[in-house]
């Protein structure tokens, strides 16, 4: 288990995440990690705690997804999470949800923010996740945010066996075009939340 209290920690967070999943990563040809996934139970909480040690601060929202197919089962999920960028990763916060078990699992029963995923930009979701099962790692769940004019689709992976550790492709485009959204947009995001009082924002 990969705490992330523990990555703050550490002198050598980039050498640290390049080593999870290296080998498997190399072999497979993933791009560079772009996002650290975290469970925890409650976003909020979460963001003041980590704010209050420097990251962030968070933009948080919530929304209830109608594409989210979990081992071919389709479902409709509902969630919150909190965006920041951190030495260079982008750190999502996730909590349980609502229609599906499948953040639930990695709470901590000690409250401590669990790193469950890495998140990898691609151009096309389908065609990386459909290649990774080829080397036999199915997709877990297959999933779409859509926030017009934002559309994010992402995959993740049934890679633990393989990997140590689930991997998700992410696919987020601005009217069609790839965009790997600038922190400070993160950033800014999140200070209006504050300021307004608002802090999450519903879709």
């Amino acid at each position: 288990m990969i705490y992330f209290d523990d990555l703050l920690k550490d002198n050598n967070i980039h050498g640290t995440v390049s080593r999870i999943a290296g080998d498997f990563r190399k072999k497979h040809h993933f791009p560079e990690v772009r996002q650290l996934g975290v469970i925890v139970a409650d976003v909020e909480k979460a963001a003041v705690k980590l704010e209050a040690k420097g990251v962030g601060p968070f933009f948080i929202a919530s929304d209830t997804l109608k594409f989210w197919d979990e081992r071919g089962e389709k479902r409709t999920f509902s969630g919150k999470l909190g965006m920041a960028i951190y030495k260079g990763y982008e750190i999502e916060l996730l909590e349980p949800g609502v229609g599906s078990t499948f953040y639930k699992t990695c709470v901590d029963e000690k409250n401590r923010m669990v790193v469950q995923h890495l998140g990898f930009l691609v151009n096309d979701v389908d065609a990386y996740r459909n290649r990774l099962e080829q080397a036999g790692c199915k997709t877990w769940v297959r999933g779409q945010i859509k926030s017009f004019p934002i559309v994010t689709d992402f995959a993740y992976m049934d890679s633990v066996e393989q990997a140590g550790i689930i991997l998700e492709f992410i696919d987020m485009r601005f009217l069609g075009i790839g965009v790997k959204p600038p922190g400070i947009i993160y950033h800014s995001l999140g200070k209006l939340e504050k300021l307004t009082g608002i802090r999450c924002l519903k879709f």
